[in-house]
């Protein structure tokens, strides 16, 4: 999959683009409501002959919009984001610098630069897309803009159990620590892809020894607590128990949350290695022991009802 980088005003001229079918979206965590978009998108391409292609914007129009000051956390960072939809076998993917010079074109502006100008013959969008300044275009509007130089397909909202398939849904179930829940929704586990670091190796003396796994991006985290999980580590996905939190038997001060997987049965170094992490279902909210012994059987009835999760899965 070619990916292109844009902002405005953008440098590509008319003979460096093909005809393409193009859905349009942010497409944060590229849930089943957006894989629908997507694939609507690609068997239109098919079934004319050309490229099929996405375009999504960075950073969050909130963080332009809404001025947010702290940091955005998605639930598919820009480099997963891109891992998701090259495995839809998408041809090419667009990704548009969202600044205040973008915020504020006009909807007839954003169609003939980020459209037209790109040769999109098709536009593929949920039923709730909007485009240029203050969101007035619509999928209602984008007919008279597009000035009949394509034609486009509006997607209809994916439900499940009666509820919208959406990011703020699922954004929703992990901050709740639903873990459990958001397969229905993403159509996979929700996973977090970071780096294994040296920690303060406190698990291995007494038992329980874990990689300490540091974030690679802004991912948003489920609540502090322990998780049954797995962790890809070289190629194979391994059982493992988590514990996200600021491990308050030893520390008493609160920075940001640590990550740390204990993985069954494992002892390899794998430190400065690159690692993914599937979160399946949550065990119990994070607590503080009196003394480690507590926190020895705690961390056994963890592990013992982690195996039981992961035996039915």
């Amino acid at each position: 999959m070619k990916v292109i980088h844009l902002s405005y005003p953008h440098q590509l001229a008319g003979e460096e683009v093909e005809d393409k079918a193009m859905a349009l979206g942010f497409f944060d965590g590229v849930h089943l409501g957006h894989q629908k978009v997507i694939l609507t998108a690609k068997h239109e391409a098919e079934k004319r002959g050309i490229k099929s292609a996405v375009m999504t914007f960075y950073p969050h129009p909130s963080v332009i919009l809404r001025k947010q000051t702290q940091h955005v956390r998605y639930i598919t960072p820009q480099d997963e984001k891109v891992r998701q939809i090259e495995q839809l076998g998408i041809d090419e993917l667009y990704i548009v610098q969202f600044d205040k010079s973008f915020a504020e074109l006009f909807p007839q502006e954003f169609v003939d630069e980020f459209i037209i100008h790109l040769k999109v013959k098709h536009v593929v969008a949920g039923f709730d897309f909007s485009y240029g300044r203050l969101g007035k275009g619509t999928m209602e509007t984008l007919p008279f803009h597009s000035r009949e130089f394509f034609t486009q397909t509006v997607v209809s909202k994916v439900a499940n159990n009666d509820e919208k398939v959406s990011s703020s849904l699922i954004r929703e179930k992990i901050h709740l620590g639903a873990v459990h829940q958001i397969p229905d929704l993403l159509g996979r586990h929700y996973e977090v892809q970071g780096l294994v670091v040296d920690g303060d190796k406190r698990g291995r003396t007494i038992g329980f020894p874990t990689a300490n796994v540091q974030a690679s991006d802004k991912y948003l985290m489920p609540p502090v607590g322990v998780y049954a999980v797995k962790m890809l580590v070289n190629g194979l996905w391994l059982d493992g128990v988590c514990n996200l939190g600021y491990k308050p038997t030893f520390h008493d001060d609160k920075v940001e949350p640590i990550l740390e997987v204990h993985v069954f049965d494992f002892n390899a170094d794998i430190y400065g290695k690159t690692v993914t992490v599937k979160w399946l279902q949550r065990i119990r909210e994070e607590k503080k022991f009196t003394n480690v012994d507590e926190l020895i059987i705690q961390i056994k009835e963890d592990k013992a009802k982690a195996e039981k999760i992961l035996a039915n899965m």
